[in-house]
């Protein structure tokens, strides 16, 4: 038989130490559950044991503590985030069929040493699953050790067997005990012998084969006088450490390799425990849900009754069903559509769980377009395309379980109702495979209002109800309607200018191969390193394993240098503006050369909105070629674009949320902010104020919105950190009142573990309870800035819903195309144009109600270029 024995202290602190820190919604640490889990599959699959046994020390101190009062004392203390794991993991390794083994007065060390010697008695397999290389001395024919680590998150298990020990240490397993009581080991605060090192210690056991037999020979055997002297000297510490090393073999345990065969709990109780832990990558992975599905029968009835199905009908009927719901005033359902094309909905009446496939589109038209009815579902944006594309209107939407979720949890990978299902512990059973329907919509369908059910519980419990509601269902609707019209764009002007843009990128790689003086890969890192730091020998060159490094930060350390760098920078723009828009926007055009991206409501945690295929939010502005690109999207033949674009929204939501005296003022009076926080941090009259440093200041102010410390606005304008931190000081000086907000909310976070927007919208920071520096100061970064960033986000989104509503209410042609961070883009027929503006410029100022007026610059052009103003 296989024994598989886990050390896991060691194996949980690789876990913890390997991946990155992970939380729960509401701040449970779980990245150590997670790591451990993934390297005992890792290990699993490398041995197939017949049983595990999983080793943990106890509080209570050891015989080695009592002999020596110094071991381990250099150690510190469990950090809190892994503490706050250990009863977790110990609880679910159980539920998974684990048995952990413990014993009071020993070690988990001692624990494997006994299992070692077992196997050893017996002839069975005893595999060491460990972090720790101590227990390489348990290495025997029947013994072998993996040694588990974690790299780039990756869990991996190295393999240790006799002939490894001998190739690398030169000595047999047993004898690593030798070597360690003369070079000690400081991770245990073992103290070996004074002055013997790593190598001296190798070369003493290798040729005199233990301590003993040194000591015995101690005046005759051919060593150096010096280190004669040492041995000597440092006798009994030797063989103290000779103790406290090793590993004992007779901790009174139980041996019998029957006793620890892996069992599991119920399934559905393990799908309990990792989704409450947000695991759902093990539950996938483990086959959990089918194992559920397979163990529920009718037997389990009784004892199961809330996971059981109602009977599963394909409709006949769609009218008498439109009729039932009518009567029961709502519905719960998942619609299968497709942009203008209904492929099949699924009903839950309450009683049975109905599927309509002929008539699908009469059904859903006339369910949908019934305002009376109370629509339940999820992810209501594919809804709302369908019935534009069909020219009606979806209404009576009174919830989507998706953007409930994304809300209530926004920094979850999905929202996918069965994921869901498993977050709030709905006990779900689902259909057997059925050719007839898609068995998963029906189960969803009849979960539907248990899952509604928690949502709403949650929502209403923070007072999130109206964030749903008022913002976010309504903007589903705005984005299918602007993924459905789309923005032209001038193929054939993109293609011309990417062409150009490959022709300078082509000049310049030639360029910097001259100045090299070779041929080389310039999009090679390793290869464009080489070129910099060794060919021309320019300074800063940091090699790695996998070469020196060659980003932004590093280039524009040594754009003053040698003309080489601002070649490359030059060309790394222009490949990229080529092949990430240029040739990708040409891909994206339709035959009707418009460009359909995809809005994500559920994506950013601050709530802003994302888009993808292509990215339309990130066309780049800072570089004029960026900016060029705007030249080519275009307002349909006759047609004009309306752009307008919020003035300096996140600094007017700080004043509001600071409530900052002077901040407000300046806004008020409709003051230059920039020059105003410019004329304070300089300390001159505000007619004084230079363009140069008016730049400066406004760097200052959006700086402090994203938490700027002094060294990152020293690099970013070019000052040093100590001016730098004088323009923070003078800011805060003058700005007492956004000094106060930021002090006071991380304080606030650290309290109730989250920040809020104006809105209701969180951001759980469970960053800020970390031990981790770093980890600290990133929490109270975003502390201070996601409320600021949130409501602007909120804010658009709001504007947006209402410019999209006014619009349809005003029987206007003109629609909404386009959303990028704080501007909105309106296409209009020329007669329209003017009144569109206007239309865009009120509906975003009146959005929100602060204490300082919002204000909205609107513009008209024929191309987006014209139109930004």
């Amino acid at each position: 038989m296989v024994l598989l024995v886990v050390d896991g202290n060691s194996i949980v602190n690789r876990a913890f130490y390997g991946v990155k820190l992970l939380t729960t919604k509401d701040g449970q640490y779980t990245n150590a559950v997670y790591g451990f889990l993934t390297m005992l599959d890792k290990i699993k699959e490398s041995c197939s044991p017949d049983a595990v046994a999983i080793a943990f020390d106890l509080k209570a101190p050891t015989f080695r503590h009592k002999a020596y009062s110094g071991y381990k004392a250099n150690r510190h203390g469990m950090p809190e985030e892994l503490a706050l794991q250990m009863p977790v993991l110990k609880e679910l390794l159980r539920k998974l069929g684990y048995t952990l083994v413990e014993c009071e007065g020993f070690e988990a060390d001692d624990i494997l040493g006994t299992f070692a010697a077992a196997c050893d008695k017996t002839g069975d397999t005893c595999v060491i699953a460990t972090g720790d290389r101590d227990s390489l001395q348990l290495v025997s024919d029947n013994v072998n050790v993996r040694l588990a680590a974690t790299r780039m998150g990756k869990a991996e298990a190295e393999l240790y067997d006799r002939e490894r020990i001998k190739a690398e240490y030169g000595v047999e397993p047993i004898q690593l005990i030798e070597i360690k009581a003369l070079q000690g080991d400081t991770s245990d605060n073992i103290p070996g012998v004074a002055g013997i090192g790593k190598k001296t210690a190798g070369d003493l056991i290798q040729k005199f084969g233990s301590v003993e037999n040194i000591y015995k020979n101690i005046d005759t055997i051919d060593i150096k006088p010096g280190v004669r002297k040492k041995l000597i000297e440092g006798e009994e510490s030797a063989r103290l450490s000779k103790m406290l090393g090793t590993i004992v073999r007779n901790a009174p345990i139980d041996t019998d390799i029957g006793k620890y065969k892996v069992e599991p709990s119920d399934a559905d109780d393990i799908i309990r425990s990792l989704a409450s832990l947000e695991l759902f990558s093990l539950i996938k992975k483990w086959g959990l849900r089918e194992r559920v599905n397979a163990n529920v029968g009718e037997e389990q009835a009784a004892d199961k009754a809330e996971i059981m199905l109602p009977e599963v009908c394909v409709c006949s009927d769609p009218a008498a069903l439109i009729k039932r719901i009518k009567d029961k005033g709502e519905a719960y359902f998942i619609a299968d559509v497709k942009g203008a094309q209904a492929y099949g909905a699924y009903v839950f009446d309450g009683e049975n769980a109905n599927v309509i496939f002929n008539g699908a589109d009469e059904f859903l038209k006339e369910l949908l377009s019934d305002e009376a009815v109370e629509k339940y579902t999820s992810d209501c944006k594919p809804l709302f395309s369908y019935a534009i594309k069909n020219g009606f209107s979806v209404k009576g939407l009174k919830f989507d379980t998706k953007l409930a979720a994304y809300i209530v949890n926004p920094s979850a990978s999905s929202y996918d109702n069965v994921r869901l299902f498993e977050e709030y512990n709905i006990g779900v059973k689902y259909y057997e495979e059925n050719l007839a329907y898609n068995s998963q919509l029906a189960s969803e369908a009849v979960f539907l209002p248990k899952l509604c059910g928690a949502l709403t519980a949650l929502l209403e419990q923070r007072e999130q109800m109206p964030l749903l509601c008022d913002i976010e269902m309504p903007l589903a609707e705005v984005l299918a309607d602007m993924e459905n019209v789309g923005f032209k764009v001038d193929v054939e002007a993109i293609a011309e200018y990417g062409k150009a843009l490959g022709e300078r990128a082509d000049q310049l790689r030639q360029d910097i191969w001259s100045e090299v003086g070779y041929e080389f890969n310039v999009n090679s890192p390793k290869q464009l390193g080489e070129a910099l730091f060794e060919k021309l020998g320019l300074p800063g060159g940091k090699k790695t394993k996998t070469g020196y490094s060659t980003n932004a930060e590093v280039l524009e350390s040594l754009r003053m240098m040698h003309p080489a760098v601002d070649m490359v920078l030059e060309y790394r723009s222009l490949t990229k503006l080529k092949s990430t828009y240029c040739d990708a926007l040409v891909k994206a055009a339709d035959e009707e050369s418009r460009i359909h991206t995809i809005f994500n409501q559920t994506e950013t945690r601050t709530g802003r909105i994302s888009s993808l295929e292509p990215n339309l939010q990130n066309i780049p502005v800072r570089t004029e070629q960026g900016r060029q690109l705007r030249k080519f999207f275009i307002a349909e033949d006759g047609c004009t674009l309306e752009d307008a674009d919020y003035s300096q929204i996140e600094l007017r939501v700080l004043a509001h949320i600071a409530n900052d005296k002077a901040m407000i003022e300046a806004f008020t009076n409709d003051t230059d902010i920039h020059t105003l926080t410019a004329s304070q941090v300089f300390g001159i009259p505000p007619q004084m104020v230079t363009p140069s440093m008016r730049s400066r200041a406004k760097a200052v102010n959006f700086g402090i919105v994203y938490g700027i410390g002094a060294f990152s606005l020293a690099k970013d304008i070019g000052v040093t950190r100590k001016e730098a931190d004088n323009y923070i000081k003078a800011y805060m000086n003058h700005y007492s009142g956004a000094a106060a907000y930021m002090e006071n909310e991380v304080e606030k976070a650290k309290e109730q573990g989250y920040v809020s927007t104006m809105f209701g919208r969180r951001r759980y920071l469970p960053e800020l309870r970390s031990t981790n520096r770093n980890m600290q100061s990133f929490g109270q970064r975003v502390a201070r800035n996601m409320p600021i960033q949130g409501t602007a986000a909120d804010i658009i989104k709001i504007a947006m819903v209402r410019v999209y509503r006014r619009l349809k209410a005003e029987g206007m042609k003109s629609k909404l195309i386009l959303q990028v961070h704080d501007e909105l883009i309106v296409e209009s027929p020329p007669e329209e144009s003017e009144h569109a503006a206007e239309i865009l410029r009120e509906e975003m100022e009146n959005a929100a109600q602060l204490r300082v007026p919002l204000t909205a610059d609107a513009h008209i052009g024929r191309t987006w270029y014209e139109a930004k103003g």
